[in-house]
């Protein structure tokens, strides 16, 4: 079993905030880039904003 600290992490996209591994990103670690749904909702939000 694997401790917390162990897992890998990288920043998240939106927040700049670092978030570790999970299982459920196991096959796709690489293409996830924000910590959580709120995040991502956000991110959709400005760019699609910025885009006018």
């Amino acid at each position: 079993m694997r401790r917390k600290g162990d897992l890998p992490t990288k920043p998240c996209a939106t927040c700049g905030r670092p978030f570790a591994w999970r299982r459920k990103w196991a096959k796709v670690w690489d293409e996830v880039r924000h910590c959580s749904d709120r995040c991502r909702r956000e991110a959709r939000r400005h760019a699609r904003t910025s885009r006018s």
